[in-house]
């Protein structure tokens, strides 16, 4: 052998860097022969999970559903530049680290249904869709004005959960809000109008639900006035 060349080195796989199957889990395999991964898209269903493996750096749709992950670190998606959605629906799920997706500036859809989140950490503005149904969320659990600044953000479903008012301001960009089967109990004039503006009309908030809430809706007229479509809920 040329004592100039050195043989290539082997394959490996470990937690600092990332082998042929992605990176080690710590369960004994790397994540891509644990779960399947394509083309950017991790899936990780139903694999008895108690903890989110570390994904590629690629890794742009992460999806745990039916885990038994109770808690979700602030370095489960570190360096993941480029992560725009994550699906962790159907796990045990109570609690989250505040700056858990500080890193993610693309993160569009957070799907995290049928947990048991009191509290939801501060998300990014990038926001498109997010799902926290069938959770314990209590209103003093959510951000003041945490959905404020998220001009994207599309969808947003809340129902089934321990809620005592409407997290306002609400973005224009909103097309859905579920709130069904809450505490909700009032209404404000400003919940979705705008006080100081009587020609104002929200055009893209066609879908509310409010029904299954302690709430007599006739008791707030005024509430409604910029909206196409009256919320469905009690009368």
């Amino acid at each position: 052998m040329n004592s100039g060349t050195l043989p290539p080195s082997p394959t490996t796989v470990n937690s600092t860097g990332a082998g042929l199957f992605g990176p080690e889990t710590g369960l004994g395999m790397p994540t891509c022969l644990l779960c399947v991964c394509i083309a950017g898209s991790v899936y990780c269903d139903d694999m008895g999970l108690d903890q989110i493996p570390l994904l590629p750096k690629d890794t742009t749709h992460f999806y745990g559903r039916f885990n038994k992950i109770r808690h979700v670190k602030n370095t489960d998606f570190i360096n993941l530049n480029k992560l725009r959605s994550i699906d962790l629906t159907g796990n045990q799920i109570s609690g989250m680290d505040e700056d858990v997706f500080h890193s993610l500036p693309q993160l569009q859809e957070l799907l995290l249904a049928n947990n048991n989140l009191q509290l939801i950490p501060e998300l990014p503005i990038s926001m498109k869709h997010i799902d926290l149904r069938h959770n314990r969320l209590v209103s003093r659990g959510m951000h003041s004005e945490g959905f404020k600044d998220m001009s994207h953000l599309e969808f947003l479903y809340l129902s089934n959960n321990h809620l005592d008012y409407i997290p306002t301001p609400l973005p224009l960009s909103l097309r859905v809000l579920h709130l069904q089967y809450n505490n909700i109990q009032s209404l404000h004039e400003d919940t979705f109008c705008n006080l100081h503006d009587l020609s104002f009309i929200r055009h893209n908030l066609e879908d509310i639900r409010l029904d299954g809430n302690p709430l007599n809706m006739n008791l707030f007229p005024q509430a409604y006035v910029c909206l196409p479509r009256l919320p469905v809920g009690s009368n």
